[in-house]
């Protein structure tokens, strides 16, 4: 079959499935522009979404992609990774060829973001699904009058099977802020990064991919436009205290973000886009 898009209901919600080569297919929410789901032809689920997650527009949804944006974490006055992954957003084109699917959702500023945070902006995410990858493009245009800055990522929450398991290669030789070691910063000196407990560091200035070694399957991670990596699992004690996850979730996540943790300055008029691809190797 030709590659599809067709509108879906997700848990309760409004979403795109792209129905790419291959029977690979995705799905991406109205709710945040969220990516929920990646099913190479395999037909092996390559994010993790908690089967607790919460999908009634009160909270953000706990896995796939979130886009963080216009802050990272904590780093400002804004609420934690900021609003727009409780936004709806609306999807602004779409199409389709022989070997992708694409859909591009948009989200402009309004009353309700003005009050929150002071400045006019358009944002596009675009997901593109092919048969072994999937690119995801987060754009922002300042469409006020002055400059504005921000930080932001896509938050991304991929599936394994055994996170003590795993290895994460490509950030060897990279410094690093560790927020579980009081934001200690520090030099990355191992090839295979393991995960052996709560892990939440920054990785700044990384231009290189990673790949994934999970058991036989991996994964490639390549970004741009991002400056950074975060890797983030919550382990046991951490994830017990987050209601929207299984008591054994950390197990079987690990999120590895395309981020820009310090601010970017973006002047009026100006535009930025960064990029997350995924791809199975």
């Amino acid at each position: 079959m030709k590659p599809s898009i067709e509108t879906i209901e997700f848990n309760g919600i409004e979403a795109l499935r792209l129905n790419g080569p291959n029977k690979a297919s995705a799905v991406i929410s109205k709710q945040g522009a969220q990516v929920l789901s990646w099913l190479p032809p395999d037909g092996r689920e390559r994010l993790f979404l908690s089967d607790k997650a919460v999908f009634d527009g009160s909270t953000a949804i706990r896995g796939g992609v979130p886009v963080c944006f216009p802050q990272f974490a904590e780093l400002g006055e804004l609420p934690r990774h900021g609003f727009v992954r409780n936004r709806t957003w609306e999807p602004a084109s779409q199409r389709t060829g022989d070997d992708y699917a694409l859909v591009t959702f948009e989200l402009s500023s309004d009353e309700s973001t003005l009050a929150l945070w002071p400045y006019a902006f358009h944002a596009e995410l675009t997901l593109m699904l092919e048969a072994d990858r999937i690119d995801m493009e987060f754009c922002v245009t300042n469409t006020g009058g002055a400059a504005f800055e921000f930080t932001g990522a896509l938050h991304s929450y991929l599936g394994v099977e055994h996170v003590e398991k795993i290895s994460l290669e490509g950030l060897s030789g990279h410094d690093y802020r560790d927020a579980v070691d009081g934001g200690l910063v520090s030099r990355e000196e191992i090839t295979e990064l393991v995960v052996e407990g709560e892990i939440d560091r920054v990785y700044f200035n990384v231009k290189a991919p990673q790949v994934l070694h999970n058991g036989k399957q991996s994964l490639a991670i390549q970004s741009q436009g991002f400056p950074d990596v975060v890797v983030w699992n919550p382990w046991v004690e951490r994830c017990a205290d987050l209601k929207d996850m299984p008591a054994d979730g950390w197990r079987h996540m690990l999120c590895v973000e395309a981020a820009a943790t310090r601010p970017i300055v973006l002047q009026a008029g100006e535009e930025w886009y960064g990029r997350q691809t995924l791809a199975l190797v």
